[in-house]
């Protein structure tokens, strides 16, 4: 059977994530494979036609397709997420559908489970048939079960073709708003409290739900924001992977583009930030990813840390909780507050401007309270990947992080806990004894939880 494989990396055949599909290649050679390098190569599919209609019509042609990515931020890197947009600003679907399609991606396990969702969804979108994906841990196939799974990763799909399996569909199409937003008379305006707040955003044309919002945004700070549009920063081309930024944080474009200016000259300053977005097809545009990519010069290190942030977004986030959770994810582990999400799924205008009014009101509150609230798993299980794997393996390469959780405490191992585990050596004996367990477990436990929240509310009458 055909297979074409359209491979995510920037580094294109010098990545870890083509070295997996080298090993399906090796693994199940009666097949016949196509590559296309689309990451390294996306500005020639972007200005060369022909090129990307020969990606196409050898979609066309194929019995399934083979997404194979590395993970960035969340999801594929820019550059992939250009191509997806130019099948549908070109009108290349129709070459997809009925194709059955699977996902493999390399990662730390960093919410690889976002990725691969993204690329379900855009699958399923395109009319195809989602068999499955792989996430392996980068080194995974060095070990023999780290083979096994990818080869019967690959299995699954040639089954899946030569059977022709019945798949079911797991996100239903996405329904655009209906509402053609019109801002009304404006009011008071927030008072900033001296505030520096920053509104970023990519809309395009001033005519729209997001442009729109943008402005009733602006105006109720009541001109205290300052407004830029990311499209006008010059920024000369997505993350290469290349981690060079990881031993001091400066990336290899520095001196090239605005992108450090930015960072260092608006969003470094800013207390507030509102995120300005339109939702195209499962995420927002890749100009913003190429943004979030470009942010990696930070490295693991919190660059929102201690910022009161919004999202005001044009489009079906209601319909798309992936997304949700992928913009949920950054400020949680970075310790940022994350206010509140703003869409245009209202029914009426006068709801969005209140909405919108209210959202800049609680921003300026939360900033004077500073309040950065709890993280959940999101900010817990985010932060010890990175903690784990920093202090492992990854330490000499990314040495700024490395530098910078040891300064602020990320490297907060259990075994450190001294007191806590002389007690467990001292008591795990008796937990051998019947008699002891049954009055520990009946009795013991409930009060002892509570006991220590009791005192403490009992100091505070």
């Amino acid at each position: 059977m055909k297979i074409v494989i359209l491979g995510g990396s920037p580094k294109g055949e010098i990545s870890v994530t083509r070295q997996y599909v080298e090993f399906v290649r090796r693994e199940f050679p009666q097949h016949e494979y196509q590559e296309f390098q689309i990451s390294q190569h996306i500005r020639r599919y972007e200005n060369d036609r022909p090129a990307f209609d020969e990606v196409i019509a050898a979609i066309r042609a194929a019995d399934g397709v083979l997404w194979a990515v590395p993970l960035y931020v969340y999801l594929v890197p820019s550059q992939y997420k250009r191509f997806i947009e130019l099948i549908g600003e070109r009108g290349a679907q129709e070459a997809f559908r009925g194709k059955y399609a699977a996902a493999l991606t390399t990662s730390i396990h960093f919410f690889d489970h976002t990725a691969h969702e993204y690329l379900r969804g855009v699958a399923e979108d395109l009319g195809m048939k989602f068999v499955g994906g792989h996430s392996p841990e980068m080194s995974d196939l060095l070990r023999p079960e780290g083979r096994r799974l990818t080869r019967l990763f690959a299995e699954h799909l040639f089954a899946a073709i030569a059977e022709r399996w019945p798949l079911p569909r797991r996100y239903a199409p996405a329904t655009p708003p209906a509402l053609r937003y019109a801002p009304g008379v404006f009011g008071k305006a927030v008072d900033a409290r001296g505030k520096k707040i920053l509104v970023l955003h990519d809309a395009q044309d001033g005519d729209t739900n997001l442009a729109r919002m943008i402005g009733r945004v602006q105006s109720a700070f009541g001109g205290a924001a300052e407004v830029v549009n990311l499209r006008d920063v010059d920024l000369k081309g997505g993350c290469l992977g290349c981690l060079q930024c990881a031993w001091d944080n400066t990336c290899v474009y520095a001196g090239q583009d605005g992108n450090n200016e930015l960072h260092a000259a608006k969003i470094a300053p800013a207390e507030i930030v509102v995120f300005g977005a339109s939702i195209v097809d499962r995420y927002l545009s890749s100009r913003w990813k190429m943004f979030f990519d470009r942010a990696f010069f930070h490295n693991h290190v919190p660059w929102l840390g201690g910022k009161h942030l919004a999202w005001v977004i044009s489009g079906p986030l209601a319909q798309n909780a992936n997304l949700r959770q992928i913009l949920q994810s950054t400020p949680e582990w970075q310790g940022a507050d994350l206010v509140d999400f703003v869409t245009d799924e209202t029914a009426e205008s006068v709801d969005l401007d209140r909405q919108l009014d209210n959202l800049a009101a609680r921003l300026v509150r939360q900033a004077e309270e500073k309040y950065i609230p709890t993280g959940t798993y999101l900010a817990v299980g985010g932060k010890k990947i990175f903690r784990d794997s920093v202090a492992g393996r990854m330490r000499l390469i990314f040495h700024a992080d490395h530098v910078y959780f040891k300064k602020h405490g990320w490297y907060d191992f259990p075994h450190r806990k001294y007191r806590q585990r002389l007690l467990n050596a001292a008591l795990a004996p008796l937990f051998w004894i019947p008699v002891f367990r049954k009055r520990f477990y009946q009795i013991g436990i409930k009060p002892g939880m509570i006991r220590p929240l009791e005192n403490m509310l009992a100091r505070r009458q």
